[in-house]
């Protein structure tokens, strides 16, 4: 099998040891990886802050750039979601996409494509589960509230395989952060009251850590937490899978 992996520019940027993880773990399971070193920005910031058609130049180049690769694995849901589920709908009747058909979260492979049934992290910690709006709903990485469905969560599934480790979610489990990209931008102080309870309620369980699959939720949150000089820590989920390697 082989994969291609998409770092985003974010995490590329502010957290590369969520890529180097990603990674490792993938490596781990005897994978052929490949990193296209020509990769760019899958072209979320443009199209969430209006510009839509300025991304469809960046989505043909991601198409060409990973065409060769069985899967895409990125670590995180967000950028993840807006190639499998927008890249369509830009190019429709000028380009056929390829990507979104092939784009995965890296917890949506684990779970879903190589179905794993032991993880080599070893993190001897309580942790809060952050539930991302486009891993929740456009992703189905966990059940989403509102549907009155059997309740499933693939982010936990993964983390109880990870020895020494404590798992909890907050009240209101896959309520917004209150990052939304643009949204924190345009509404700043919307966005940070959304942050400070959602972090309250991460609180409250316990945790001595937040984790989830998208870096963009984790960093909104961690900056209200620094400032504001709450006691907990933030780390992407496949860190903790990866923990050890």
């Amino acid at each position: 099998m082989k994969v291609g992996l998409f770092v985003p520019c974010y995490v590329d940027a502010l957290y590369p040891e969520a890529g180097v993880a990603t990674y490792k773990l993938l490596k781990h399971y005897g994978l052929d990886v490949g990193y296209p070193e020509k990769q760019t920005c899958c072209g979320q910031p443009m199209a969430n802050a209006g510009f839509q058609y300025k991304s469809e130049k960046v989505i043909e180049t991601f198409d060409e750039l990973f065409k060769d690769y069985d899967y895409i694995v990125a670590p995180s849901a967000s950028c993840a979601a807006y190639v499998k589920v927008y890249y369509p709908k830009i190019l429709e009747g000028k380009h056929e996409c390829i990507s979104s058909k092939k784009i995965m979260d890296v917890v949506e492979f684990l779970h879903d494509v190589l179905k794993v049934d032991h993880v080599p992290g070893k993190f001897p910690h309580v942790v809060s589960v952050h539930n991302s709006c486009h891993g929740v709903r456009e992703l189905g990485l966990s059940s989403p509230s509102e549907r009155h469905i059997k309740p499933f969560n693939k982010i936990i599934d993964l983390l109880n395989m990870v020895e020494g480790i404590t798992v909890h979610e907050p009240e209101r489990k896959d309520e917004c952060c209150g990052f939304g990209g643009m949204f924190s931008i345009e509404e700043p102080a919307v966005s940070t009251r959304m942050g400070e309870d959602k972090i309250k309620r991460h609180m409250a369980t316990g945790a001595e850590y937040v984790t989830g699959p998208d870096s963009s939720c984790l960093m909104h949150m961690a900056g209200i937490a620094k400032k504001e000089k709450m006691p907990i820590k933030f780390i992407h989920v496949v860190q903790i899978l990866a923990a050890g390697l």
